[in-house]
């Protein structure tokens, strides 16, 4: 059993909400989940552990959120070379933010991440049984490479 960390900026809900269903794909996998907003980590040290990672964050302004940016600083100084990665978000206009995650997981960190890429999904389609099964499809891709 493999053990992943779902790190998110929410601040609408729309995300969070999101980061619930991968998580409950992931556990289908036989994987276990930790959840966290990015905001409850303080440091590299607690994202040591993890085989694979998943982080989430809204687009807004066509940009990153700016506590997913110092995040995403803080995170480079983890080892995170060659693990699992996946990224997500939710968006009203444009939805950049999870394929900037990913290009860093990619490009940064070195890791290996989901075929499918980013998850995106308009915030109107994150609450509905659409954009549920698109969470919990994208968190079982991210358990199934772990297996």
């Amino acid at each position: 059993m493999k053990k992943v960390l779902v790190a998110y900026v929410s601040r609408t809900g729309n995300t969070k909400q999101m980061a619930d269903y991968i998580a409950e794909g992931i556990r289908m996998t036989g994987q276990t989940v930790e959840m966290k907003k990015v905001s409850e980590i303080k440091n590299e040290k607690q994202l040591e552990g993890f085989d694979g990672y998943v982080f989430g964050c809204p687009t807004y302004h066509r940009d990153l959120t700016a506590g997913m940016k110092t995040f995403l600083f803080l995170a480079q100084k983890a080892d995170m070379n060659g693990k699992i990665g996946g990224a997500f978000g939710s968006f009203t206009h444009s939805g950049e933010s999870a394929q900037m995650i990913i290009d860093t997981m990619q490009h940064v960190y070195k890791m290996d991440t989901v075929d499918l890429g980013a998850l995106n999904l308009k915030e109107q389609v994150v609450p509905t049984g659409e954009g549920q099964k698109a969470c919990q499809d994208y968190g079982k891709e991210v358990g199934q490479k772990l297996a």
